[in-house]
């Protein structure tokens, strides 16, 4: 266990309701989320399953938190109360999912540990994340699913969310594109950063403005005409 990892110690020694992780998520979580912690953010989890998760972003985040859940199962509106609110309904289903951005408003954080099948991950990807806050971060996790032809996935198989992150990796490098096809668009000017882990990505919002290079220092040695010398061009 990792001591300066307080998600991974509050997991740890759980004994509330129940928590189900794979353990390397926590380092993960912690690497993206620290910066929120104590202030008053939005965060949205998807797949409330026995509400143990929520109680551990609950203790995460402090009280200032404005802490929200999704789950498909009716059976999950009890674990609400006054320190979360959980809505219920069909993760692939985009109206529910816009109504519930509409009465949220932005998100800061989003967690997504819904049902896991590629229509649900790209469906709640769609229509969150041009929505949520300006510095916000959006993390998918258990994309092992995009592997398994039981949730629709399959090694490159068109359509899983993994290879749909694939193609916007394209996209974040769009302000280099010489090739029509390939544009900047409005995820490549409020997107900062994708991160590829074992089972989750992680989306790093922020307001990006056309990369530029400058230079500093004074040239040590005389440029060779028609050879590459590194970065100084």
């Amino acid at each position: 266990m990792s001591a300066d990892n307080p998600l991974e110690t509050y997991f740890r020694s759980n004994q509330k309701r129940l928590i189900h992780k794979w353990v390397h998520y926590f380092d993960i979580y912690h690497r993206h989320f620290e910066r929120f912690r104590g202030k008053p953010v939005t965060v949205l989890e998807f797949g409330v399953s026995h509400g143990g998760s929520l109680q551990m972003w609950r203790n995460y985040f402090g009280r200032k938190v404005r802490l929200y859940g999704v789950d498909i199962d009716p059976r999950c509106a009890r674990l609400g109360g006054r320190y979360a609110t959980i809505f219920i309904g069909d993760q692939e289903d985009r109206a529910f999912l816009q109504s519930i951005a509409d009465e949220i408003g932005p998100v800061d954080v989003l967690i997504e540990d819904g049902g896991h099948t590629m229509g649900q991950q790209i469906a709640t990807f769609e229509v969150f994340y041009p929505q949520m806050s300006t510095d916000g971060v959006y993390l998918v996790e258990d994309l092992h699913t995009s592997y398994w032809k039981s949730f629709g996935g399959g090694y490159r198989r068109p359509g899983t969310f993994v290879e749909y992150a694939k193609g916007l990796t394209d996209q974040l490098n769009a302000w280099h594109s010489t090739d029509p096809d390939l544009v900047v668009d409005e995820f490549t000017r409020t997107t900062r950063s994708m991160h590829f882990y074992d089972s989750i990505i992680v989306f790093e919002r922020g307001t990006v403005a056309p990369p530029h290079a400058e230079k500093t220092g004074r040239r040590s040695i005389g440029k060779r005409r028609g050879t590459y010398v590194g970065d100084d061009d």
